[in-house]
């Protein structure tokens, strides 16, 4: 598992990847710094034109097999060896990509949710789990990760209403998906709480170290 792409993920990430059993932590790395790539290129900052293009060249190269990717991109060569084919992840791309218009709304801001879902979904049938579970979850994680990075105001107010949605009917998801568990738990507990990150003292990194053992 490559030291250098656990360094480029944000610390909730981070510490959510640790509890990834040794089966899956090389796939649910995979995915993770693929989903920190595209928010590197689309909160970067760069020229619009600029950031489409490279949008554009994640999409064509999770749409088309693996064995036509380009060799030297360490990114690609990790999701090769722990993905195989990435199909159905470029609406992960979709997702980012909403998040450029000019003023994002409910639309752009569920295809981000459905992103992040097929992004742990993908990993899911990869790991031989039921995908069925990981829509919830995953989607609360989306809202909740939007939220925290907007500032006080209506938008902001109307995600997290839709995050506090998604705790109902928890269910208990697979060892292997506990990376999951705990980035949504985290997520709900900063907006239960009012709070302005994910990892903010002693009580969440606690909470992590709970759901990461237990799942619960």
């Amino acid at each position: 598992m490559s030291h250098d792409l656990i360094e480029t993920l944000p610390l909730p990430q981070r510490l959510a990847l640790s509890y990834a059993p040794a089966s899956a932590r090389a796939a649910t790395l995979a995915l993770l710094a693929l989903d920190t790539r595209l928010a590197s290129v689309v909160l970067g900052g760069g020229e619009p034109m600029l950031t489409q293009i490279k949008l554009a060249w994640w999409r064509d190269r999770l749409g088309e097999p693996c064995e036509k990717w380009p060799k030297g991109e360490p990114l690609l060569a990790t999701l090769s060896e722990a993905m195989g084919d990435c199909f159905g992840l470029g609406a992960l791309v979709d997702g980012w990509e909403g998040l450029l218009a000019e003023q994002p709304g409910l639309q752009e801001w569920e295809e981000f949710a459905a992103g992040r879902v097929a992004l742990w979904a993908g990993l899911a049938r990869r790991l031989g789990n039921d995908v069925t579970g990981v829509a919830r979850p995953a989607r609360a994680w989306a809202l909740a990760d939007l939220a925290l990075g907007m500032p006080p105001g209506e938008e902001r107010t109307a995600i997290v209403s839709a995050a506090h949605a998604e705790k109902a009917s928890k269910v208990r998801l697979p060892r292997a998906l506990r990376p999951l568990a705990v980035l949504e738990a985290l997520a709900l507990r900063a907006l239960a709480g009012k709070r302005e990150a994910l990892l903010d003292g002693p009580g969440a990194m606690l909470l992590a170290m709970r759901v990461g053992i237990s799942g619960l």
